[in-house]
């Protein structure tokens, strides 16, 4: 008999096994391999199911105890992670993964951007709001861009009538690098310059494209300022592209020219983006292709510390970002929910009628619908104008409101035309630490790669932030030099009494105060764990057109039912929905001391390429 040694011989002593001869193999298919045509087989499959909880749910929360990032694309986040690692706080984690951001989502973020952050500092207990967006510059007024042929538009009436959306004109001064000093400066642990050193490493070494950014990478025209529109500027082909086209999802880019702006801001903080070379090069650029705006416009920038705007939800206090930030309109429209739902619907919740039900979406749309009414009638820069915030979000005004809504037909908004395409290109984080500071946090270029424009040898997009201005010389919103545009970046925060429960957001031009209303009763009304509350499918409601989107499987289930109730409904998929990301902190089980036992929990998008990391 032969025994097993002699079978395989002197390779099953050394543990390995002889690999077959080489043979022909069908060759791997290339990524996102359902957005072009042959479709991979693959695409006609069903999605697989899960064995508990909610089985359409994408994957678990995650679950840390002593820190947490969530953001949009896993490198980003893994990049905050190493900073908490080395002794960060949830502040530097979220300055390391926005900049690593720039360069691996970089149409939707940079360092010509703006950015807000609701941040939360365990040992005051206490909230701090940061905006730091971005003002207009020098020259930027009505009279101006009357002269350039652009005219307000009476018949939309939403924020950017009659402005370009891209080129240099819808240019403000940047406020990111000024906000990512400050916050490091006043809570950080670790220095600016190490909390931009992952993104050089990216910057200097490059990495592969994941999908869904991938889609997204593509530039604007910038160029030429009138009437064509259809040129991209050369700088941002030359800075974005490789060899002059879009990157595909697996392939490699790198930036060195932004490595080098990020070692002259490791090197001079602020001062290293707001004067000096890269200043001049900004500024050199603008002007020559007709903008108006200046050195002292740069080096005179700064940011502010804001009070947010706060309300409650069935016990929760919500803190959302003031003007000129569209944020507090989620706290109206959960207002307007808390008081008219048992007017319009009586003897029902939100939780009783529930997601299948089509009066259910009808209340949550008609609730939106008021609160951005408001929104696009008051929203400004409040150093320019008196914003009533008071008013608009006391609960006596929202059960003055509950009268106009029919609970059975859907209700106009305005004139109905397609004005607003209510989009936008923005990243979102949540950040926690081990001391139980947490970080809401947003930071964007506006649209996708911004005004399209590009500063040569920097590496990095202007924003475009002042498309959302307006033309109308008697708004509060209209253009003027150094005031803040209508903005639509929004940031959450939610406190269980007096100890922080939920740093949240979720991204995408006027999708982000109406998203962050419907996360919240997701998870407060119907119970959803952080994860489940971004898989549910969400709504979009475009104000002027007055246009609702539901995702797919939501159109199937209700769309016809509301179209029935008079509502233009169509069905969309997910690109305008937004990201949401969001960790959640779980106390311990002693309330004289929460911090014994506390974990945190995250959810992340489905939507988009990121995750939740935690260690």
């Amino acid at each position: 008999m032969t025994t097993g040694m002699a079978r395989f011989g002197a390779a099953a002593l050394l543990g390995a096994f002889l690999l077959p001869a080489p043979v022909s193999a069908q060759p791997l298919p290339p990524l996102s391999t359902c957005n072009s045509e042959p479709k991979a087989p693959f695409c006609s499959a069903v999605r697989g199911d899960r064995t508990e909880g909610w089985r359409s749910q994408s994957r678990a929360e995650v679950m840390a105890s002593h820190g947490m990032v969530a953001t949009s694309q896993p490198l980003a986040a893994q990049a905050g992670l190493r900073i908490l690692m080395q002794g960060g706080n949830a502040v530097d984690a979220a300055v390391a993964a926005a900049a690593t951001l720039s360069i691996v989502e970089p149409m939707n973020v940079g360092i010509g951007g703006d950015l807000f952050a609701i941040i939360y500092i365990a040992k005051e207990n206490k909230i701090y709001a940061l905006n730091a967006s971005g003002m207009a510059p020098t020259g930027a007024t009505v009279e101006h861009f009357n002269a350039l042929g652009y005219r307000w538009n009476p018949e939309n009436w939403g924020p950017g009538s009659g402005m370009p959306p891209y080129g240099i004109l819808p240019v403000t001064v940047p406020g990111t690098v000024w906000g990512w000093d400050a916050v490091v400066k006043r809570f950080g642990k670790k220095t600016l310059k190490d909390d931009l050193e992952p993104a050089v490493d990216y910057a200097e070494n490059g990495f592969p494209v994941s999908e869904r950014i991938a889609y997204d990478w593509r530039l604007p025209p910038a160029l030429p300022l009138r009437n064509c529109c259809t040129q991209l500027d050369p700088d941002s082909v030359k800075t974005w592209y490789i060899n002059g086209k879009q990157p595909v999802a697996g392939q490699i880019y790198r930036n060195p020219d932004m490595a080098k702006t990020f070692r002259l801001i490791q090197k001079n903080g602020a001062d290293g983006f707001y004067k000096g070379e890269v200043a001049r090069a900004l500024v050199a650029k603008s002007t020559a292709l007709g903008g108006t705006m200046t050195l002292e416009d740069l080096a005179g920038y700064k940011g502010e510390w804001v009070e947010p705007a706060t309300s409650t939800y069935h016990g929760y206090t919500l803190l959302e970002l003031p003007p000129p930030s569209q944020d507090w309109a989620a706290n109206e429209i959960l207002n307007v929910l808390e008081a008219c739902v048992p007017k319009w619907a009586p003897g029902q919740t939100l939780a009783s009628l529930g997601p299948r039900n089509p009066k259910y979406w009808h209340l949550m749309v008609e609730a939106k619908k008021l609160a951005y009414t408001d929104l696009f009638t008051w929203n400004a820069d409040p150093d320019f104008a008196k914003v009533p915030l008071d008013r608009l979000l006391s609960k006596s005004y929202a059960a003055s409101l509950c009268g106009k809504v029919d609970p059975n037909r859907a209700s106009p908004t305005g004139p109905t035309i397609v004005a607003d395409k209510g989009l936008g290109d923005t990243i979102v984080l949540s950040a926690a630490d081990s001391a139980g500071n947490m970080v809401s946090w947003v930071n964007s270029n506006y649209s996708g790669f911004g005004s399209g424009v590009t500063v040569p040898g920097y590496g990095f997009i202007l924003h475009n932030r002042g498309a959302l201005f307006t033309l109308n010389p008697k708004s509060p919103n209209a253009i003027a030099p150094h005031k803040r545009p209508f903005n639509t970046l929004s940031a959450g925060f939610v406190m269980r009494g007096q100890q922080p429960m939920l740093a949240f957001q979720l991204m995408g031009g006027d999708m982000q105060a109406q998203g962050h209303a419907q996360v919240l009763v997701n998870m407060l009304d119907l119970g959803a764990n952080l994860q489940a509350a971004t898989d549910m499918a969400r709504f979009h409601h475009i104000q002027v057109a007055n246009e609702l989107g539901l995702e797919a499987p939501l159109y199937n289930l209700v769309g016809k039912e509301l179209a029935a109730m008079g509502h233009r409904v169509r069905s969309v998929n997910s690109s305008g929905m937004g990201g949401f990301q969001a960790i959640l902190v779980t106390p311990g089980p002693d309330p004289a001391n929460p911090a014994v036992g506390r974990f945190y929990r995250a959810g992340s998008d489905h939507r988009k390429d990121g995750e939740a990391v935690g260690w």
